[in-house]
């Protein structure tokens, strides 16, 4: 699908990765609804790349439910919003499982699911961007939450896509690994392991512009041997664990 004359939502877009990938679209002629909770920076945003603001909550359901029907008239869908910094184990609450689920796995699912439909009833084409990460392929001590959500991403883009390709839907997952200087394990200076290679915010969104328009099934932003690494963690998970504990991964994540 061009880029150039689509109407893109934008989801998290008023966070360090969200805001690359309005600036990356607008300037390759999309015009954006860009959407978050915080309309200040909303604006801001929209100020500088133009177009609309909506602001929304994904664990407010009736914010989902008018995201939702405001998805269904553009051309194209990013979901990029998503929570990470799960709690101690000896602090989570009910309230937080259901915070990460609603941001990260069920808001995208019910927006991809009315932006098909839509589509579908109409007669036309669309494409879904879901942002997942390498954190769906593999799991790691103290992010029991945003695994859990992002493993259920993955699994539910890869599903859609197949039900969607025949009726001319495209759905591509981007999976990011660590991104320096924005997003959340930059925002949470997270020590990483002594040569572990790191991609920019702009990397990710020129995959995001990739993904719509070549419409592949996966595209990871990550260096070759973190994403190795991480699909190897698919098939070993015990020996994935083991090597975590030996470079000290817990205790990393912790500090």
């Amino acid at each position: 699908m061009d880029i150039s004359g689509s109407t893109i939502l934008l989801t998290g877009a008023s966070g360090g990765l969200g805001t690359a990938i309005a600036r990356d679209l607008a300037a390759r002629g999309a015009t954006l609804v860009l959407s978050a909770r915080n309309r200040e920076l909303l604006e801001a945003l929209a100020a500088e790349v133009g177009g609309e603001v909506e602001v929304a909550d994904l664990t407010d359901r009736a914010d989902v439910a008018r995201l939702a029907e405001r998805a269904a008239e553009c051309d194209v869908l990013v979901a990029n919003a998503g929570v990470g910094a799960d709690p101690a184990f000896e602090d989570l609450s009910v309230d937080d499982i259901d915070r990460v689920v609603d941001t990260n796995l069920r808001a995208p699912m019910v927006l991809a699911q009315a932006f098909a439909k839509a589509k579908v009833d109409g007669g036309e084409q669309g494409q879904i961007v879901l942002v997942g990460s390498l954190a769906g392929l593999a799991a790691s001590p103290g992010t029991r939450l945003y695994n859990a959500t992002k493993f259920g991403l993955r699994g539910f883009a890869l599903s859609f896509r197949q039900e969607m390709e025949p009726l001319g839907i495209g759905v591509t997952l981007v999976s990011p690994g660590f991104i320096r200087d924005a997003g959340m394990f930059a925002d949470g200076g997270v020590d990483l392991p002594p040569g572990v290679r790191t991609k920019a915010p702009a990397d990710v969104a020129a995959a995001v512009a990739r993904a719509i328009v070549r419409n592949p099934t996966e595209v990871f932003v990550s260096p070759t041997e973190l994403r190795a690494a991480s699909t190897l963690a698919t098939v070993a998970p015990g020996f994935s664990a083991f090597v975590q504990r030996r470079l000290g991964v817990s205790d990393r994540i912790e500090r």
